[in-house]
């Protein structure tokens, strides 16, 4: 059973990871950037439990603050370049961060063993799980918890008037501006936004793997942030959903026993829903017929 709960872990924290992403797209903006945020909050949240003997909770909350707080400072640049050149900068900045990760050491003694980070070694003793005597189902439950809040603030706020800027901002800028949007507020508080996101699974991530080190806030990792509602579709938050459980799953795990050639799969299956469902997985057409499919059965049975 471990190895289900393992993947119900897997699954929750791509989830954030990409719904992280899925507000920044909602503006027309790619950001390589949301492993970078990831790290930040991993990072703090990890020497706070561990340096500051913080609980878990306050310690992931400051670490998505954190998080939130640089993506606030990287949007505002940002927003002077579009398009590729802004795939390329927030690419850049990310590896930045990676690589002060790789650099950076801090570390206390505490009962004769030296704690925190030490560069490229990583930070290794973060242990507040298995101290606590979580078991692999608390710890899943715990992620899809944080998971479920993520999907529900976000389910909110795009089917609120803030939503609708975000949208209107990503079909047309232009248009939008002309309708009197601040398009520097809307997509620099986007950038915020996920970038907390980003930095609260970051914090469980930390916690979850127990060791963490620069290599794992790579440009693959990134990757994954921008794939998921992408492949999804920007419809609503289920899209990025199904497309975690999709990858994650069935590319992934399903089909481990074909080794190199699910990365194969897996470029393949890109180009296919990009040249054939332009909208996504889960695209607008597709949620309106399940709808529409569910309205009909409730029709019947009332009938």
């Amino acid at each position: 059973m471990d190895f289900y709960f393992g993947m119900l872990q897997i699954v929750g924290l791509h989830t954030i990871l990409g719904l992280s992403a899925y507000i920044i797209l909602l503006t027309g903006q790619v950001s390589m950037a949301q492993a970078g945020f990831m790290s930040i909050g991993a990072y703090i949240a990890g020497m706070l439990t561990v340096l500051a003997e913080m609980h878990l909770i306050p310690a992931m909350l400051i670490g998505g603050v954190a998080a939130a707080l640089v993506a606030c400072i990287v949007g505002f640049p940002a927003l002077r370049v579009k398009g590729l050149m802004l795939v390329v900068a927030t690419i850049a900045f990310g590896e930045f961060i990676r690589i002060f990760w790789f650099n950076f050491d801090y570390q206390i003694s505490r009962g004769g063993v030296k704690l925190g980070p030490e560069g490229g070694e990583g930070f290794k003793q973060i242990r507040f799980f298995p101290e606590n005597g979580w078991s692999t189902l608390d710890v899943a439950i715990f992620i899809w918890v944080v998971a479920g809040a993520v999907i529900a603030a976000v389910w909110w706020m795009d089917r609120s008037r803030a939503g609708k800027v975000l949208r209107a901002v990503g079909e047309d800028d232009l248009a939008a501006q002309s309708a009197g949007i601040n398009l520097t507020v809307v997509k620099v508080s986007a950038f915020t936004a996920g970038g907390f996101i980003a930095g609260l699974g970051g914090s469980v991530y930390a916690h979850y793997t127990t060791h963490i080190e620069h290599l794992n806030f790579d440009i693959v990792m990134a990757t994954f942030a921008i794939i998921y509602p992408i492949l999804g579709g920007l419809s609503n938050v289920f899209g990025t959903i199904l497309a975690v459980i999709f990858v994650q799953v069935f590319l992934l795990e399903v089909l481990r026993p074909l080794g190199d050639l699910r990365n194969l799969l897996f470029g393949a299956m890109i180009i296919v829903v990009m040249n054939f469902m332009p909208h996504g997985l889960f695209s607008a057409q597709v949620a309106s017929r399940i709808k529409g499919v569910f309205s009909g059965r409730k029709e019947g049975a009332n009938a």
